[in-house]
């Protein structure tokens, strides 16, 4: 009897900690079980397509659409701090003129974000605690830009306790990259390794050797250079395969417009077989609908 009442606790105990766990607890699960069959989508820029690209709102209709991680970009304003912008320059994505670094954040807050067919809106420059505090346990975030800032935007990720859920990306030698992050053995992080220049392919291995990335980036642009032996080490030694569907130089032709013209499968189901199991998409509602229909989308799969 007592046994019985023990085993009830137990199960209780276990459905309660399920219950309370957020969806980004569930997506961390997920991201560090090398068991879990789960196929993250990562938005590049957000919704740009229906919203100004790094803006409050394309991260909101991201989250909306079940998105699992938003990709965005960093700038350094004049009063050292950080504002989420693509360019270095104000004026294609919004109603300023000239270098981000020569306005303060105030003076950037007066100004407003273009859509992506460039016409203005009424959406705010967001700084990058702004969209940390947006993102805080909804949806995981990879900084683009980032790399060369380490040092700087680490105070703002730990202010928002984001730390767990920020992925930053970078092309930095593993030796950089421990030296940038310091102690800060939480946060995480993923080399981009073009496929095509021999110094990057090396990385890998030293990489392996040194550090454990939660991902790599890989970039190649056509089939030939992606290297199964490459992938297989990767997977091995506990890191995820990232492949970006956002142009065709960047995955071997097997783009998102490909993909919707020509066979999802014959793109995205490429991509998939060659073990991929992150994906940066423009085109993040279609992927989310494909890969549900594959079965690859149950976040409680985990056997953390």
């Amino acid at each position: 009897m007592i046994r019985k009442i023990r085993l009830i606790l137990v199960i209780l105990l276990v459905s309660l900690n399920v219950a309370s766990q957020t969806r980004s607890d569930k997506l961390l699960n997920n991201l560090h079980d090398k068991n879990s069959k789960y196929i993250f989508v990562i938005a590049h820029r957000g919704d740009w397509r229906n919203a100004p690209e790094n803006s409050i709102q394309c991260i909101e209709n991201a989250i909306e659409m079940g998105v699992d991680m938003v990709e965005i970009d960093i700038q350094p304003t004049k009063d050292r701090n950080f504002i989420c912008m693509h360019d270095e320059t104000l004026e294609r994505t919004s109603t300023g003129v000239g270098a981000i670094k020569d306005y303060t954040t105030e003076e950037l807050k007066k100004l407003v974000l273009r859509s992506g067919n460039g016409i203005k809106t009424r959406r705010q420059i967001p700084t990058l605690e702004e969209v940390l505090k947006v993102c805080k346990n909804r949806i995981l975030v990879n900084i683009d830009k980032g790399e060369k800032y380490i040092k700087e935007i680490l105070p703002i990720i730990k202010k928002c306790d984001m730390e767990k859920q920020v992925i930053i990306k970078g092309k930095y030698p593993v030796e950089k990259v421990k030296e940038s992050y310091g102690s800060s053995q939480g946060m995480l992080y993923m080399p981009i390794i073009d496929l095509w220049n021999d110094k990057s392919v090396a990385s890998v291995q030293e990489f392996i050797k040194d550090f454990v990335p939660v991902a790599y980036e890989l970039c190649f642009k056509d089939e030939k250079s992606l290297d199964l032996n490459i992938i297989n080490s990767i997977i091995e030694s506990g890191s995820r395969v990232w492949i970006n569907t956002l142009w065709d130089s960047l995955c071997g032709g097997h783009d998102d417009e490909n993909a919707l013209i020509e066979g999802k499968d014959k793109h995205w189901g490429w991509i998939l077989e060659h073990k991929a199991t992150m994906i940066q998409t423009d085109r993040p509602q279609e992927l989310i609908h494909y890969l549900e229909e594959k079965g690859l989308r149950d976040l409680e799969q985990s056997s953390l």
